[in-house]
């Protein structure tokens, strides 16, 4: 079972600042930062596999990505540099630190996360071409914010320096193909740019709210939340890739149509499809053609319809089907399942808990104790796909 400590954990990354001692048009976190890198990562091992035919295991990508964000949450914001030459010294001994501090957080996970878990960290040929891609996705994450805070502050001492060790270490990384595209700052830099952009939109925009969380940075978190699910019930492989990369894109329409709050989009009977195709109208004529045509078919499984229940069977997708037949039936690579009902619980789940940390932290406000108790109802009795989400939910109503 996922444990309320693991779940804090994660949002923990909201308040730690990066960049703080630059001059920041903006707020710029640390959950903001690694749910870019997660998209970058994407775009760069899709490059490497599809035209490099090149073997990428995706679970050791998506878990790889997930321990990086949970070793930085643990070793908070130390500046680049010297985490480098820390863990160059005492590499060793700081894993060993930080698994110490997750251990009663991720003990008893399904899918043998806590053994992966120190396999990536002291196993230096465990997920060697993973590792090497989220590192690159790292740094041209780490560029884009660089890029902004730049042009504001191109006098600040040091800044020049700061500049070209990025530089470098993207340049370390051009042997893979991703990293050539995107730093060409064409198409395939247009679609991690747009998705950047997903920083600056707030969720709760109608209501204050400790610690705010942007729609890119609760796109990784319901990403997390679908993939611990996963492995809970025994996903197969594929499924587990589905309901990540589903989960992390399943806002990326809002980019081209900022957020329309649910109770909008509910006003007005049939408002709520008339969104949804404009939504999917914008996102084939304005973010698809960023990406590779051969792309788009598993981008469109992953963001058309994406709440509900789908499997691909003799080359059709087939939507509709139940989260028990999925288990019983269809838990297999060659279905491409993907748990849509799971991936909006856990979706609904993300934005109780906002509302519910906010109001521990003491800011409350009515869009904030209606939207707690609301969910809390429809979600307290609830298991989807074997998950007890009641329980989940169960642990912030006791606060």
């Amino acid at each position: 079972m996922i444990r309320k400590g693991l779940i804090e954990r994660f949002y923990e990354a909201a308040s730690i600042q990066r960049w703080n001692d630059h001059v920041r048009p903006v707020e710029m976190t640390e959950l903001d930062k690694q749910a870019h890198k997660m998209v970058i990562a994407y775009v760069v091992a899709k490059f490497e596999e599809t035209e490099r035919a090149s073997q990428i295991d995706w679970i050791k990508l998506i878990e790889g990505g997930i321990f990086e964000f949970l070793q930085r949450v643990i070793l908070t914001d130390i500046k680049p540099p010297v985490f480098h030459k820390l863990m160059a010294i005492k590499g060793k001994e700081l894993n060993e630190w930080v698994l110490k501090q997750l251990h009663e957080d991720i003990k008893g996970l399904g899918g043998d996360f806590s053994s992966n878990f120190e396999k990536y960290l002291f196993d230096n040929s465990y997920a060697r071409l993973e590792k090497r891609i989220l590192r690159a996705a790292h740094y041209l994450a780490t560029n884009w914010e660089f890029k902004i805070i730049y042009n504001i502050s191109p006098f600040i001492y040091g800044i020049e320096k700061t500049k070209e060790e990025i530089e470098n270490q993207i340049e370390d990384h051009y042997d893979l193909i991703g990293v050539q595209k995107i730093s060409l700052g064409k198409k395939s830099y247009g679609f991690i740019d747009l998705c950047g952009q997903l920083r600056f939109q707030q969720r709760w925009a109608q209501s204050p709210r400790i610690p705010k969380t942007s729609v890119l940075g609760h796109m990784l978190i319901v990403a997390m939340f679908s993939y611990l699910c996963s492995i809970e019930i025994g996903a197969c492989g594929k499924r587990r890739h589905n309901n990540f990369f589903a989960a992390l894109f399943h806002d990326l329409p809002e980019v081209l149509t900022r957020d329309i709050v649910s109770p909008v989009k509910g006003s007005v009977e049939g408002l709520k499809a008339i969104i949804k195709e404009y939504e999917k109208t914008q996102v084939e004529e304005r973010l698809f053609p960023l990406l590779p045509s051969s792309w788009h078919a598993e981008v469109r499984y992953f963001t058309e319809d994406e709440f509900s229940n789908k499997i691909s069977r003799e080359g059709k997708i087939v939507t509709g089907i139940s989260c028990d037949e999925i288990n019983s039936r269809y838990n297999s690579d060659a279905f491409s399942p993907l748990d849509g009902e799971m991936l909006k619980a856990c979706d609904e789940f993300a934005a109780f808990i906002e509302a519910s940390l906010s109001i521990k932290h003491g800011i409350r406000s009515h869009h904030l104790s209606e939207g707690k108790r609301e969910l809390y109802e429809k979600y307290r009795n609830s298991e989807i796909a074997g998950i007890s989400f009641g329980q989940l939910f169960d642990y912030y109503m006791e606060d």
